[in-house]
């Protein structure tokens, strides 16, 4: 980012909010608070506690940290099993003819029309909203890390042939640092899905979470609440977006160094 575009994202933030603010206290509407009572609520609910837990509130604890396990340990083994399927279908052109219909088959299915299928087999829990993620996430990183492994340039194999490379060395030293920055585009488009079919999850079948404290509120008309769910997703968006961009520079620092020849 360069810095023009810092400085017009520093002074539009503020502008959009003061503009926000203004408008809904003109409009009075009900369903529409102000950004100021939304996060007052937003602290009251969730940030309001001791220094000890880390001004985390009692609703905090039973809510936003169930919901954050449930999510990267759904993304995480979304992530595994989509990098090791996918980079196994891309280098094998029988097996990768035979699977891919289905993958694309499936990728078309909405991820939220399964939830009621998973809510069946596994009932209300943690299991049901760990498989709603894991479908969700998995297509993006299966089918990019099909794509990176498919598309390996020839020379490198030919390289790891000529220095006797075993097939654990080829894969590891070749084909997932040339594939790599395909791999980590599909992880990054499914930490924002991870978020996403997280709350829907807890939508549908939940006893706890923030998408079920959003439809607690929702049935209480406690607008503000509703809000502050909205609003901190949407933080939570940004900060696991930063984070992600963040490892993802650091780990293919190299190939932007090979890419601009530095």
């Amino acid at each position: 980012m360069t810095a023009a575009r810092r400085l017009v994202w520093y002074w539009l933030l503020p502008v959009a909010v003061l503009a926000w603010e203004l408008a809904t206290r003109s409009a009075q509407a009900a369903y529409f608070p102000p950004p100021s009572r939304i996060v007052t609520r937003l602290h009251e609910m969730w940030f309001s506690g001791p220094p000890s837990r880390v001004f985390l509130t009692d609703e905090a604890v039973a809510d936003l940290l169930p919901s954050l396990a449930r999510l990267f340990a759904g993304w995480a083994m979304a992530c595994a099993a989509g990098v090791l399927a996918g980079v196994a279908l891309g280098r094998s052109r029988r097996l990768s003819a035979l699977v891919e219909p289905l993958v694309h088959f499936g990728r078309s299915v909405p991820p939220s029309t399964l939830v009621p299928v998973f809510l069946v087999l596994f009932k209300i829990g943690t299991p049901m909203e760990l498989a709603s993620i894991v479908y969700g996430v998995i297509w993006p990183v299966l089918i990019n890390s099909m794509d990176g492994a498919r598309h390996v340039d020839r020379q490198y194999i030919e390289t790891g042939v000529v220095y006797r490379l075993g097939p654990w060395q080829r894969l590891t030293r070749v084909i997932l640092p040339a594939a790599s920055p395909k791999i980590f585009a599909g992880l990054r488009l499914s930490v924002s899905l991870a978020l996403i079919m997280m709350v829907i999850s807890e939508l549908v079948g939940s006893s706890e979470g923030i998408g079920h404290r959003m439809l607690e509120a929702q049935s209480q008309f406690d607008i503000p609440a509703m809000w502050a769910g909205i609003v901190l997703l949407g933080l939570l968006g940004i900060a696991l977006n930063a984070a992600f961009l963040g490892v993802e520079r650091l780990v293919l620092s190299w190939h932007r160094g090979a890419r601009t020849g530095v």
